[in-house]
């Protein structure tokens, strides 16, 4: 390949054909060791044939390799996750999987993880414009009436998206509101995407007073955390919640429920006075290491990992501990999960393919709870520095 000339720019190469094989990855690989003197002797060490990626990823070169650990058993009794799972977390975080091990202990003891899918719904969040607020509260009632063609419309597009309603919100001649579906197997972003578009194409068509609309206004809060999917539910609603007796804290976790408690209320207040929407001590942990492992989109993490933990200490010593997740977005089909490596993971935990995704939402919640369980006990022990210095970053 010829110099370039200074300020020319120089693309990646792409094989037009057929860009998703050996070979054209290896022409890249060629063009990057030129541009930047890097061999790439790792990252071009996969596998899978490059054919499996269309749709996955653009200008294939290599793959990132992020060592995966195992942690478990973790004992769930839920209504779709039901017995003993081995989970694989994908992470760089030294003390990560050792910490949701130790939780994962404690909680088998303990008779393990009851968890339980609450709600189910994946949005796409449409603004139609008005030439005034009249129109837009007129606009308002149509939407109620005219409901079951709307959803004829949307379902058109999808074989497994169903919409179940429309939310609205109104602020100055704009209505905002948020199409809800349930969608199977899969996340749902692109399907409610598509069929909240074929849904507006519609409505813009038969009510002439909408001077405009835009597909998504914000209000889905797509890849961020918010109020309103904490309250209204983004991907799946779950809850784990496990009872621990006091005599199991102190024997695993060298604490007591009524250190962890008082602990958990300092927390509480500490996380009110900084202006957090949630209180949960490091859910993000978990759910990314899991998410890397089994091919979600990580970009999720930044909804999924708002949690709200809810503790009580029994009058008997026992301490109940629940998380509840509210924006949970998991898929069992779809997307990155057909990859090799992140299929192989969720077929570990029982989780791919149809039918699978509650079941996968239960195993992520359960492992929430006992990574929470751990890190709190490991800062009330003070513990948590130790175990950095043992396993983590800071050794020697």
């Amino acid at each position: 390949m010829p110099a370039a000339t200074p300020g020319e720019r120089v693309p990646v190469p792409r094989d037009r054909e057929n860009d998703y094989t050996r070979e054209a990855a290896a022409g890249r690989l060629d063009f990057l060791r030129e541009r930047t003197g890097v061999a790439g002797e790792h990252v071009s060490s996969y596998s899978f044939d490059p054919a499996i990626l269309t749709g996955n990823v653009e200008q294939f070169v290599g793959v990132a390799q992020v060592p995966i650990g195992l942690a478990g058993p973790l004992l769930v009794h839920g209504e779709h996750a039901q017995g003993e799972f081995y989970v694989p977390l994908a992470t760089a975080e030294g003390t990560l999987v050792a910490s949701y091990n130790r939780g994962m202990r404690l909680l088998h003891e303990a008779g393990g993880v009851t968890t339980t899918v609450i709600g189910d719904r994946m949005q796409r969040a449409p603004a139609f414009l008005f030439p005034s607020a009249r129109e837009a509260r007129d606009f308002s009632g149509w939407l109620v009436e005219h409901f079951e063609e709307i959803k004829e419309v949307a379902e058109s597009t999808t074989r497994s998206g169903r919409l179940q309603e429309i939310e609205q919100y109104s602020a100055s001649r704009v209505l905002f509101t948020r199409f809800n579906y349930t969608t199977g197997d899969a996340a749902g972003q692109n399907l409610t995407g598509k069929a909240t578009q074929e849904a507006c194409r519609w409505i813009v068509a038969n009510h002439e007073p909408i001077e405009h609309f835009f597909l998504e206004s914000n209000f889905a809060t797509d890849k961020k955390s918010s109020q309103v999917n904490m309250l209204h539910t983004r991907g799946k609603r779950v809850v784990a919640e496990a009872v621990i007796p006091n005599e199991l804290v102190q024997r695993v976790m060298r604490s007591s429920t009524d250190m962890m408690f008082r602990a958990r209320q300092v927390s509480n207040l500490g996380g009110f006075m900084s202006g957090v929407n949630n209180n949960g001590a490091h859910s993000a942990n978990g759910i990314t290491a899991m998410f890397i492992a089994t091919g979600q989109d990580v970009a999720n993490v930044a909804e999924s990992s708002a949690a709200f933990v809810y503790t009580e200490l029994r009058p008997n010593g026992d301490y109940y501990y629940s998380v509840t997740i509210p924006s949970l977005i998991v898929a069992t089909y779809g997307g990155g999960t057909g990859l090799a490596t992140q299929r192989e993971c969720l077929e570990m935990l029982g989780c791919y393919g149809d039918g699978k995704v509650r079941k996968l939402a239960e195993v992520v919640a359960a492992t929430v709870l006992c990574g929470e369980i751990s890190l709190g006990s490991a800062i009330v022990a003070e513990e948590w520095v130790e175990s950095h210095d043992l396993y983590g970053r800071n050794r020697p």
